[in-house]
Parts: structure tokens; sequence; C-alpha cells
């Protein structure tokens, strides 16, 4: 009975919390894993947990947060069953910026400045809202959203200091930033290909790839299809390039356009 008891005490509790309120209680443990906090209005146990990257993003966790400390943070999320309200501390340690990119809604264009060029993206200084307490821009771009075409390197379609006007694509919570896409706003060549290509048509173009499940051959301006090992010969294929080497113009046959995905599967073999 007691357990049940506790149990409908906890459900009332964690009922009309919503995500994006504001909660406060005391820090009852720092662990690597993050911070549990006994929130105000509930002393039995912990409910609010913050997650290591929800902590702080200036400062390390065992500097942003002792036990026995009184903190305030934003609800994530709220998880009845488990008994759980994922806090972040982050959220109200910068206020101004959690509040603009929580305005932001997905599709809108939003125009910046390339700030830095990192091994993992592109950020981007944005013309409106607040700086980043850590990061050159508060935009980040990664590389698959930079551009309809597989590119070899970055400079081939933006650099430092470039004006780019991209599309928003979610808030990112755990690193407090805009992520955003630069291929969003020009036109899907994958898409207007499609528009004019049936499975059995015949295309010609170089191979670009050799890899160990088949090869990558340009159709098109921008758009590329595999050839999968299978398809390169009537007979067993032991290596792709044992059949065809990079640069080198092949006739191919479509055996699949996937539209949703933008994946176009060809034969070589078929086309011989």
């Amino acid at each position: 009975m007691g357990d049940a008891s506790a149990d409908r005490a906890m459900g009332s509790f964690l009922a009309p919390i919503r995500v994006g309120d504001r909660r406060s209680g005391v820090v009852a443990a720092v662990t690597r894993s993050g911070v549990a906090v006994t929130l105000d209005g509930f002393a039995a146990r912990p409910l609010g947990a913050v997650g290591p990257l929800d902590v702080s993003w200036q400062r390390r966790v065992a500097d942003a947060a002792v036990v026995g400390q009184r903190v305030t943070a934003e609800v994530l999320s709220v998880d009845l069953e488990e008994g759980r309200v994922r806090l972040s501390m982050a959220a109200t340690e910068n206020p101004e910026l959690w509040a603009f990119l929580e305005r932001l809604r997905a599709g809108q264009r939003l125009a910046g400045t390339v700030a830095s060029i990192e091994s993992f993206g592109v950020f981007v200084a944005l013309d409106e809202g607040p700086d980043h307490p850590v990061f050159p821009g508060v935009g980040f771009i990664t590389y698959p959203e930079l551009s309809w075409r597989r590119i070899e390197a970055v400079s081939e379609v933006v650099e430092v200091g470039q004006r780019v006007c991209c599309e928003f694509l979610r808030f990112d919570m755990w690193n407090g930033e805009a992520r955003l896409s630069l291929r969003a706003t020009r036109p899907d060549p994958f898409l207007r290909f499609a528009e004019g290509v049936a499975v059995g048509r015949r295309l010609t173009g170089p191979v670009t790839k050799v890899l160990p499940f088949g090869v990558l051959v340009q159709v098109a301006e921008g758009v590329e299809g595999s050839v999968h090992r299978s398809e390169l010969s009537a007979g067993p294929v032991e290596k792709p390039e044992d059949v065809v080497r990079v640069g080198e113009e092949i006739t191919v046959v479509v055996t699949d356009l996937d539209r949703e995905r933008r994946r176009l599967s060809l034969s070589l073999r078929a086309a011989n």
C-alpha cells in the first residue's frame, strides 16, 4: 500500500509539469552521468535529472553544481513511467539564447556569416539573436547539409567570412545551437532528375568512387547512383576495382529509383 500511495503521489506531482516549464530544487547528487535534483514540492526522492551536457556550456559539472546547491532549470521532458524529469540548467544559464532558439520554426530562413570551419561542421554567426557563450556562432551546418552533391572539401561550398542564407532544421538542445541546412535553400537535383527517369532507362556516366560493396556513378550533375557488386558482371566479382576504375565512363541501367530516400540503384550487368 505504501508503494502504491507513493507512486500516486509522484504521479500527481509530475502530471502538471510541461516541457518548457522552469522548476527549482536542491542538488541531491553529482556524478559523471549528471546531476540529480530534489524538486520543490516532492521531497521523497530526486525526480530531476540533468545530463552532463545540460549542466553548463561553459563550466565543468563539478564547478557548476554541488550537493545542497539550489538550482533552477528548464524542463526538457517528463517520463511518468520512470518518474523522471529531464532538466537543463544550461537553458537558465543563457536565457536570452535559449529564448531565441525556442522561437525559431522549421523551414525558417536565417542569414549570417560563416564564422568557423571545423572537421565536424560549419559554424555560422547569425545576423539575429545573441552570440553563443562557447561556440563561434549560434548556427551550425553539418557537412551533409552543405550541398546536394558529394563534396571532397568544404571550400568547394563555403569559406570563412562568406555570407550565407540557410534553412532552420531544429533546435539542438545539447549544444544550444540552431541546426541549419544550406542545401535546403537550393533545388534538389535528384528530384529534378527523377522526374524524367524510370526503371529500365540506360544512362552513361563516370565512376566516381569504388567501395567494397560496389561503385558510385555520376549520371547527372549532382546525381550519383550505386552499382552493387553483384550488378557489375554476370560472373562473381571479388573486388569492384577488378571490373571498373574511377573515372571510367560506363553505361548502366536503372533498376530502382527511391525518391523519398534519394537512392538510385543501377546495373552494369543489365546494360551489357
